[in-house]
């Protein structure tokens, strides 16, 4: 650049410092004024104030288009908006080649190889190409905002273009994969093929070409649940839907494309299922899909989609609304599955109720659906659609914890081991998810602070590599509290919050209490007892707001133990563990009940020897 350091200064001040601006404008200025800053006020004049939307970078870009004009330099730029990767130049020879694309590549077709290396050369000085990458030979890739500026424009302005190139693509990319890819790798061309047919309006076909009978290959769920491609699966699904708007099929005028009602139906519930794994059991997108299919399995009288589509809404119901309305929905698919006389509906529903009645603090009866479950399983009954998590899981995992409250803890082991078992053999990875979470409290539950990690670890890194959102906060939660009761409370508390933040962040309310529990626990340890206070009657607002029971014995206990660490008043003391130890008994709660009667016990002793009687310490189990 030619220029004193006063007028670089203020060029870089015109656009803010932003980036890929100031190597756009100091690329436009070489290759238009000969480098001299003095020129920058023609370009920078007009840039816009909005950093954050790369405004001032669009505004570069704009001068490059005028400065270039209508040619070939502009043509690929808008092709590579067709990506939202590096692409292959053998992709973009697909567009370049014969027939022309009307208004994109009259330019580009039967192009000589210096000719088009002439034209990458002189995008690449202008940097809006990246410069070639050598472990990726023969690939070309630019910014983002270059993509997203180009292919806009493409998209906006040359609709029949756009189409044409979006159908070229769709069949490159869907002959390029193998019949029958087996790894995620090879499986990619797939996944593209799909969402280029959806850009062309190729809806169908993507569907009944590509993401049926190639990528989940049939019922078989291949590449969400075999390849555990879930997020993958779902970048498909999305375009599927009228500009991205879960709930809303899309249209489309391209003769014989339009989905019937049947495939309306199919991916919604796909996407329900897929959007609950990758968002969270709350995610109010997850909700819409499973009502509109509601809707749509009523009018085609499909009865075990209508399963499918309650049981969405069931769980989305059990995570943000009270367990009052949550039963409601929890009856009418035992209603449903009765009125079909079917075992494996049956069974559904019998996990249903076992979730909702050891929530609700009913562990006695929790258990008893549980088994019923089990005991249809054990039958060979299968679901005979594709479920969020596998009932038989889920029921021995119910089962165990209902166990370990009723007093019978070893078989509560074996139970939680056997949930462990089952969901690797079955190779359900949001199942697996399930038992560790809950292996992980049961541990919480036995005060064992080192396998509460192990198990954490272990839930985090399945979590991560299997894109859930619903099980992730829980380990952080669960390995934070492990980290404070192993003396570490400034890592376990900001660990524990994080968790807690990133719960709340998906909308969820029903385990948010426990979570508040384990945060008030590794306050008190480090010595911030009233801050635990807050936290218990934070989380016992909570419980109350969704009618979940099944954790509120020890919030009353901890509580309890605070109060006496703080020198509140007796009564209140006593108040707090009389409520723990009633609540355990009318839960059948005998693992709780003992906890709450020996720390009320050491409570009554130390105050008999205590100065005062007042301002000891508890011990936290």
């Amino acid at each position: 650049m030619k220029g004193c350091e006063a007028e670089l200064r203020t060029a870089s001040d015109r656009v803010d410092g932003h980036c890929l601006a100031l190597t756009l404008l100091g690329s436009f200025l070489t290759d238009a004024y000969d480098g001299d800053i003095r020129y920058q006020a023609e370009v920078s004049a007009r840039l816009a104030h909005d950093v954050r939307q790369g405004a001032h970078a669009r505004k570069v870009m704009e001068s490059y288009q005028i400065w270039f004009g209508e040619g070939p330099e502009l043509s690929v730029l808008r092709m590579l908006g067709l990506f939202d990767r590096p692409v292959d130049e053998k992709a973009l020879g697909i567009l370049m080649n014969p027939p022309v694309i009307g208004g994109l590549t009259e330019s580009l077709v039967n192009l000589g190889h210096a000719e088009w290396r002439t034209i990458l050369g002189r995008l690449r000085r202008a940097r809006l190409l990246a410069g070639e990458d050598p472990h990726n030979p023969g690939y070309l890739d630019t910014h983002p905002l270059v993509r997203e500026y180009f292919g806009e424009q493409l998209q906006s302005q040359q609709k029949d273009a756009w189409k044409e190139c979006n159908r070229r693509l769709y069949n490159y990319y869907r002959t390029l994969a193998p019949e029958l890819p087996d790894s995620v790798r090879d499986m990619e061309p797939l996944f593209l093929a799909a969402i280029f047919g959806c850009n062309a309006g190729l809806f169908c076909d993507a569907l009944h070409e590509v993401y049926v009978p190639r990528i989940q290959r049939g019922n078989a769920s291949f590449a969400a649940k075999v390849l555990g491609a879930r997020g993958a699966v779902l970048s498909v699904l999305v375009h599927f839907f009228e500009n991205g708007c879960w709930g809303s099929p899309a249209k489309t005028d391209v003769e014989g494309q339009c989905f019937t009602e049947e495939d309306q139906l199919f991916i919604l519930v796909q996407a329900g299922l897929y959007l609950i794994h990758a968002r969270g059991m709350s995610a109010p997108e997850a909700r819409i899909c499973w009502e509109q299919a509601e809707s749509l399995c009523h009018s085609l009288n499909r009865p075990m989609l209508l399963y499918s589509a309650l049981a969405g809404q069931y769980t989305y119901s059990l995570m943000t609304g009270t367990l009052t309305a949550t039963m409601k929905i929890a009856k009418r698919v035992y209603s449903l599955a009765q009125a079909q006389n079917d075992p494996a509906l049956i069974m559904g529903s019998y996990r249903h109720f076992a979730t909702m009645l050891y929530y609700r603090g009913d562990f006695d009866s929790a258990r008893q659906y549980a088994v019923r479950g089990l005991q249809i399983w054990r039958s060979g009954v299968r679901s005979p659609v594709e479920e969020l998590i596998a009932p038989a899981v889920e029921c021995l995992s119910y089962e165990a914890l209902s166990e370990w409250h009723l007093g019978e803890i070893t078989s509560s082991k074996m139970n939680m081991v056997g949930a462990i078992a089952l969901a690797k053999e079955l190779n359900d990875m949001a199942a697996l998810g399930l038992a560790l979470y809950w292996t992980g409290l049961l541990a919480h539950f036995e005060r064992n602070a080192a396998e509460v990690e192990r198990l954490a670890l272990e839930l985090i890194e399945l979590c991560t590599r299997q894109a859930f959102a619903s099980w992730l906060p829980g380990g952080v939660v669960l390995r934070g509290w492990a980290r404070s009761a192993s003396g570490d409370t400034g890592e376990g508390i900001a660990r524990i919050n994080e968790g807690i933040r990133d719960y709340q962040g998906t909308g969820a309310i029903l385990r948010l209490p426990y979570f508040l529990a384990l945060k008030a626990e590794a306050l008190h340890l480090a010595d911030r007892t009233s801050e635990a206070l807050e936290a218990i009657r934070e989380a016992e607002a909570l419980a109350a707001r969704s009618e979940g029971r099944w954790w509120c014995v020890e919030m009353y206990r901890l509580r309890a133990v605070f109060l006496v660490a703080t020198g509140a008043q007796e009564t209140e003391i006593e108040a707090s563990f009389r409520a723990a130890i009633r609540t355990a008994k009318e839960q059948k709660s005998v693992s709780l009940a003992k906890r709450a009667e020996a720390t009320y016990a050491e409570y009554r002793k130390q105050k008999a020897s205590a100065s005062g009687g007042r301002g000891f310490r508890l011990p936290l189990c």
